[in-house]
């Protein structure tokens, strides 16, 4: 049997390789490498395959063209792009191959044009092949998955349903296979699946209902991989990685620290919770190379925090930054939404004045309605959109229809000039 994996290009304002890796295709892959089953893997956005810079942790931009942008972004003064590698080489993978089945791994919604031109390349060049997506935009949006073309819809983590369609007895022993990647700037883990919160502009709860751990031998075996590999810069995708985190976290890195020293830089771009951290943790943090520290806070008005999950209070971030810096922690940035539905234009300045006195460095999280999270419908209704077009849902285009395009603009300049001056 041969299966062919991919990873589509991403339409959309702006992309960059933010520690961007197909995770969850690269771990099916490890489960399909069983006997009499032939892999290949495509990866679009490979940028080592690209001639673009890197940063000192391996990120950078993707290489893209201009395309037409699609009516119902008419209004925004924006370019639209087609990010990563062009056709040419994918096409003849395809027509050399003649896969069996091509697994196809969806994210966010509002990129299902890439979805959809992978399905009709492959079509074009191989009509026997079997279609299968999965991951985020399959999760969310099965229906509207579905009339793109392919055959089967994997919903959610349990994937049961796609190991009975290619009549395969999975490999749970096997790593991701980072090794279909000819070289690798960076390594992605992950020690836990889903959250033990419920924030209503989240969709974690969507693909894990409980908060678990991951096979910590597997774990183990992929930072064996990394360090065999040279590969220093490692980036969690845990949504809650500092839950439990003595009998959690806090192993792990011991363990790690006794085999292989501290060779590892450590990242977490999904933020942690800084509710969790004090001055024993922090100092752990900074002494095992956490090089960049991400936290989540959101908005400053209490009654938001308090509507949408109360995940973190004021004195909590205060006192969580205080303990990182104490510690010795030069990368900390604090993530502040922008355009929820529920958010003021003032919360958002007022937010960047907040978190500018902390003297941390910040990111602004435009926000994306996310089908079958509490917020969707709402989001939707407020700024007047169709919730059954997901393009609608993407992130630079939602505040912009909610607050008007200037006013975004002003945001993001005022948050800029904070930044510039933090950082002199």
């Amino acid at each position: 049997m041969k299966i062919l994996l991919v990873n589509p290009p991403i339409y959309d304002f702006t992309a960059y390789d933010f520690w961007m890796k197909p995770y969850g295709l690269l771990k099916v892959a490890g489960y399909l490498s069983v006997k009499d089953v032939k892999l290949y893997f495509y990866d679009f956005l490979d940028r080592n395959k690209m001639n673009t810079k890197s940063d000192i942790y391996g990120r950078g931009k993707f290489i893209y063209k201009k395309v037409k942008k699609p009516e119902v972004f008419r209004s925004i003064r924006r370019y639209y792009k087609r990010y990563g590698l062009d056709n040419t080489e994918f096409i003849n993978l395809v027509k050399k191959i003649n896969p069996d089945y091509v697994l196809i791994s969806t994210g966010m919604t509002y990129w299902y044009p890439g979805v959809r031109e992978v399905i009709e390349i492959v079509k074009k060049y191989s009509n026997s092949s079997k279609i299968i997506l999965g991951g985020i935009y399959a999760t969310l949006l099965k229906e509207h998955a579905l009339n793109l073309g392919a055959d089967y819809v994997i919903e959610g983590s349990d994937l049961k349903k796609l190991f009975d369609i290619l009549s395969i007895e999975p490999n749970f022993n096997s790593i991701p296979r980072w090794d279909f990647y000819e070289r690798l700037s960076y390594g992605v883990i992950r020690l836990t699946r889903g959250c033990i919160y419920n924030c209503s502009y989240c969709a974690s709860r969507i693909f894990y209902k409980n908060f678990e751990r991951e096979d910590f031998e597997n774990v183990i075996k992929c930072m064996e991989y990394f360090y065999k590999n040279g590969i220093r810069d490692i980036v969690f995708y845990d949504d809650a990685l500092l839950i439990n985190f003595w009998d959690n976290l806090y192993v792990f890195l011991k363990y790690v620290e006794e085999r292989f020293g501290k060779f590892f830089r450590f990242h977490t771009p999904n933020a942690l919770h800084a509710r969790y951290i004090n001055e024993e943790i922090a100092k752990i943090l900074v002494d095992m190379n956490f090089e960049s520290i991400y936290l989540g806070f959101e908005n400053v008005r209490d009654e938001w925090r308090s509507i949408t999950g109360e995940k973190v209070k004021r004195d909590e971030m205060e006192f969580a930054i205080k303990c990182l810096k104490e510690s010795g922690a030069k990368n900390v940035t604090v993530y502040i939404m922008l355009g929820h539905p529920l958010q003021r234009i003032e919360d958002v300045y007022n937010s960047i004045d907040y978190i500018s006195g902390l003297n941390v460095n910040i990111s602004l999280a435009e926000y994306s309605p996310v089908p079958k999270t509490k917020d969707f419908k709402l989001a939707m209704r407020i700024a007047n959109l169709d919730e059954n077009e997901p393009l609608y849902q993407n992130k630079t285009a939602y505040p912009i229809f909610l607050w008007g395009e200037e006013e975004v603009n002003r945001i993001k300049l005022y948050r800029k000039r904070v930044v510039r001056k933090i950082m002199a």
